[in-house]
């Protein structure tokens, strides 16, 4: 028996998400704790799943307040760490007029891409009945290494893995190197998430169903998932395609975050029936729940504190 439901590894930081304008007209942005797999987790531990997190911060006020905000979300913080040189890794979020988003990154380096091997504890990888990751704890050396170690270290537990890319392409100076690190997710995992846009990038198809059968070319992956905005989810398993139309929003605060509130959504269902026994009234099912998830998401500022509670 596993105690922990699911471990992620990867980026912990401060998204600073504009707001109206300040009393001088300048823009005003507010910091929100966020991260892609930290905010998984919280979508994990809004379920009542039992999750903990692998990652590193700076020994910065920002570093802190993220660290509060995993223990207000309910995640363990027992493989975050601390630099003593290196600062906490900021994002500024602007919204775009079609409701995507535009990122700035200040991490060059942030304390993320600082993890180290020794950094990880190897008891939480043994402990955990999933393990997620991404690509952005795999764009410096150091931070990749830890994180291809703790993916075989979890796999050879008998973790389920999941992958979501994640990708941020200004934050890699060599595509090439990103499609190398999606190749290696890709060759891990049990179940991956991609949105539209990035399957359209690593494939160079518009065509869901030949772009999925693209990545089933080059990984072992049970079960895809595709996030296709506000047309809604796809879901490709052992066979079966699975469509769920998106619910409808009428204004939308802040699109951060709701492509791994959805992923948490599915974890959970999966973490739920087991990989190996879905069918496709569970992942139609699973698709609407994420969906509707991520609906109340979008509507909220913030990502890791805002994931939406279960309603009994």
């Amino acid at each position: 028996m596993k105690n922990y439901d699911a471990v992620a590894l990867g980026e912990l930081l401060i998204d600073f998400t504009s707001d109206v304008s300040g009393s001088g007209g300048n823009t005003v942005f507010e910091a929100n704790p966020g991260g892609a797999p930290c905010n998984v987790l919280a979508m994990l531990s809004k379920l009542h799943r039992k999750t903990a997190f692998i990652g590193r911060v700076g020994n910065d006020i920002f570093g802190r307040q993220l660290k509060e905000a995993l223990e207000t979300a309910g995640i363990e913080p027992l493989g975050l760490s601390f630099d003593d040189r290196v600062k906490t890794t900021l994002a500024f979020v602007k919204r775009t007029v079609d409701n995507d988003r535009e990122f700035s990154f200040y991490r060059n380096p942030g304390a993320d891409m600082m993890l180290s091997k020794e950094d990880v504890p190897l008891s939480l990888l043994k402990d955990t009945k999933l393990f997620h990751f991404g690509t952005l704890s795999m764009s410096s050396i150091c931070s990749s290494e830890a994180t291809e170690s703790a993916v075989a270290k979890a796999r050879e537990a008998g973790a389920l893995i999941s992958f979501d890319p994640n990708i941020r392409m200004n934050l890699w100076d060599d595509t090439d190197l990103l499609r190398s690190k999606v190749k290696f997710g890709l060759s891990v995992s049990d179940i991956l998430k991609f949105s539209d846009n990035e399957i359209l990038w690593y494939t160079g198809e518009e065509d869901f169903d030949k772009a999925t059968g693209i990545l089933k070319n080059e990984t072992g992956a049970k079960l895809i998932l595709l996030t296709l905005g506000k047309e809604g989810s796809l879901a490709y398993y052992k066979g079966l395609k699975v469509f769920s139309p998106a619910v409808p929003c009428d204004e939308v605060i802040d699109a951060t975050g709701a492509g791994d509130c959805f992923l948490g959504c599915a974890l959970d269902r999966v973490l739920e029936y087991g990989i190996d026994f879905l069918n496709e009234d569970i992942l139609s099912e699973l698709l609407s729940f994420a969906n509707k998830a991520a609906s109340i998401v979008i509507k909220r500022k913030g990502a890791l504190l805002s994931m939406p509670e279960m309603v009994s």
